[in-house]
């Protein structure tokens, strides 16, 4: 018997208001985190953040639509469908911001060398951080 896992993503719980979707727990990954973001067109209001602390790097994947990854020191890499990935390190500073179309991310992170533990608020049932 196959060992696998299949959902719609608009299927999968949510948090901030449904804009990320937990893949992660939905489909039972443990070894690395994923979850999608959807973001509305001039959309500016996703932290500065970045992994230092835990050391994970994440790769930057849109799905569909377009939108500006924005780093630390002004560069930036405008992520569009079918057309490239980013990947950041845990200690760059980045945010996502977008234009006129709104845009889906697939966004992967895992630890290099190092085991991934995600976090509380990822697992399902978790309160939402937004709705405090």
């Amino acid at each position: 018997m196959s060992d696998f896992t299949a959902k719609r993503i608009d299927d999968m719980e949510g948090l901030y208001g449904g804009a990320m979707r937990k893949v992660r727990a939905e489909l039972g990954l443990s070894s690395f985190g994923v979850q999608t973001v959807d973001l509305p067109p001039d959309f500016d209001g996703y932290p500065w953040h970045d992994h230092g602390e835990e050391g994970q790097e994440e790769l930057y994947v849109a799905v569909r639509g377009r939108a500006t990854l924005e780093l630390d020191g002004g560069e930036t890499v405008e992520l569009a469908a079918g057309e490239n990935v980013a990947r950041v390190g845990p200690g760059t500073r980045r945010r996502v911001v977008t234009g006129p179309e709104p845009v889906r991310l697939l966004i992967v992170g895992g630890v290099p060398g190092g085991a991934y533990r995600a976090k509380d608020f990822t697992e399902l049932g978790a309160p939402d951080p937004a709705a405090s």
